[in-house]
């Protein structure tokens, strides 16, 4: 972190510059320096490189989260329907049952009281078949029925009707196989199915868009902290040089060589040096802040981070850069995605009071006997078959007007991922340009920096044998400064449009991989 310590020690310097003594001031400066140093160090700092900021930001971002609870979802959700193509067993069960009932019947001309004991329970199995939207169906049940009536009945003329009980017992059970199968529509499994697989993909590349969203989110505010810390240690040599201008300065009007107007420069270009390193040192605890806001760490941890920004310069070529941007962007398969998704409503609205039958196959064999052992001693055996069909007759154009729209829809999204594919090869040339137009300021800065240090120490030299006013050794010492921070700029726009171009692409220029598979060219 930033050496706060060397802004609150204005009243030692002050008095080391009032003993006059040159050698002694620049000594206090270096222990000073090393008392800050030593500061810092008490603060145990947890030191992040740009790898470890970025996985701290993938895990912890709320972006992140979201998305990923959106793929989640999506995966589950293709994983129950395919799950649902499988055979699904149930069992149903009805241990005991028992009625009792009293009507009037109109063949004994009397009331008859009815009594019901029974269980039954039914197995069976549905196997989905994908190929050909058909149910197959499987279905064993078995019952026990016990039924008791007691009715009147007249023994003679003579004496009144006495109630007389019958009881029945029965065991039944029933094994039928049956198909059902629908006619002259879409396969609606298939369809439900496909849909879900794109929604599967589209969360996917949902999930990896963010990703590099937040790759290059993380990694601007990354670069963008080290410029600023970087400018706090170049206004802290600024500071160091502005000290040892003005101790010269004293030295000399206190021999009556300079004017004492000179030392009233030097104490104020050393003011702005030394409110330039605080207002320097406030943006970088800010920005630091927003770093840690968008890692997930609390304001109070804390952080420094690491870098080594150095001259890194890769050859592009727009054409390949292109080539791979159209075959690899995924916002690009997210349109064609769009596309066939209007395609599957298109066919979900053309089956909209549509002509279609349906098929229905059965056989079964029941036994019914007073034993179980019997049941099957003379079964019967049922068939069934039967074709149905729904047949539109008129809806006042709904289904015309429906499939227009749909139809439309489709046009829309074809536009819409043709829009795309322009917007990408734009982007991709933008970004380029602007690597080529980086490429070239670094070269413009490095060149400068060592102009401006020349031309810093060349005037050192005549401001020490009094050739030179404090006013304009303070102009080619801020020079210095601005042209160095312009160097620091120049090396991290160069990543940043490198980065950028990288994200546009999918294309590791650096590695030479492709950033989706990993697999090299």
């Amino acid at each position: 972190m930033p050496e706060k310590g060397l802004l609150g020690d204005k009243y030692v310097i002050k008095k080391l510059i009032s003993r006059g003594s040159r050698n002694f001031l620049v000594n206090a400066l270096l222990a000073l320096f090393g008392l800050c140093a030593i500061g810092v160090g008490g603060l145990e700092a947890r030191t992040l490189t740009l790898d470890e900021a970025l996985e701290m930001a993938f895990v912890n971002s709320p972006t992140m989260k979201r998305v990923g609870y959106s793929l989640d979802m999506s995966r589950h959700n293709l994983q129950a329907q395919q799950a649902a193509l499988k055979s699904q067993f149930s069992l149903n069960l009805m241990p005991y049952q028992f009625s009792k009932s009293r009507r009037f019947e109109t063949f004994a001309s009397d009331y008859v009281t009815s009594q019901l004991k029974g269980s039954n329970f039914e197995f069976s199995i549905n196997q989905p078949i994908k190929w050909t939207d058909g149910t197959f169906r499987l279905t064993e049940t078995f019952s026990w029925e016990e039924n008791t009536t007691i009715q009147p009945q007249v023994i003679d003329s003579f004496s009144p009707p006495q109630n007389v009980e019958s009881i029945r017992e029965a065991f039944t059970n029933n094994l039928v196989v049956s198909y059902t199968q629908p006619l002259f529509t879409y396969n609606r499994t298939k369809l439900e199915l496909k849909e879900l697989e794109l929604a599967l993909e589209n969360a996917q590349l949902n999930y990896a868009i963010q990703k590099l969203q937040i790759e290059q989110q993380v990694t601007e505010s990354f670069l963008n902290l080290y410029y600023l810390k970087r400018s706090v240690q170049i206004a802290k040599e600024e500071l160091v040089n502005s000290t040892e201008s003005f101790g010269i300065i004293q030295s000399k009007v206190e021999a009556g060589i300079s004017a004492k107007e000179e030392l009233f420069q030097a104490d104020l270009t050393q003011a702005n040096s030394r409110a330039s390193l605080e207002n320097r040192d406030m943006q970088y605890d800010n920005s630091l802040d927003n770093f840690k806001i968008l890692l997930g760490l609390s304001l109070d941890d804390e952080l420094d981070v690491e870098t080594d920004i150095q001259k890194l310069i890769i050859d592009v070529s727009l054409a390949h850069a292109i080539n791979y941007g159209l075959s690899s962007r995924m916002e690009l398969r997210q349109r064609d995605i769009d596309i066939q998704n209007a395609l599957n409503s298109l066919i979900r609205t053309g089956a909209q009071n549509e002509f279609r039958g349906t098929l229905n196959l059965s056989y079964g064999l029941t036994g019914v006997d007073g034993k179980v052992r019997d049941m099957y001693n003379s079964p019967t055996r049922t068939q069934g078959f039967n074709v149905s069909f729904n047949v539109p007759l008129f809806d006042w154009g709904q289904k015309k007007h429906r499939i227009q729209s749909a139809e439309t829809q489709v046009e829309q999204s074809r536009l819409t991922a043709d829009e795309e594919r322009k917007n990408v090869k734009y982007q991709i040339r933008q970004s380029f340009r602007n690597l080529q137009n980086q490429k070239l300021q670094i070269e413009i800065a490095e060149k400068n920096v060592t102009n401006a240090r020349l031309t810093y120490d060349i005037n050192l030299e005549k401001y020490k044998n009094g050739d030179l006013s404090s006013k304009d050794l303070s102009f080619y010492q801020n020079q210095l400064s601005s042209e160095q921070l312009n160097e620091v700029s120049a090396l991290i726009n160069y990543q940043v449009a490198l980065l950028e171009l990288k994200i546009r692409t999918l294309w590791d220029f650096q590695e030479n991989q492709s950033v989706i598979t990993g697999n090299e060219e």
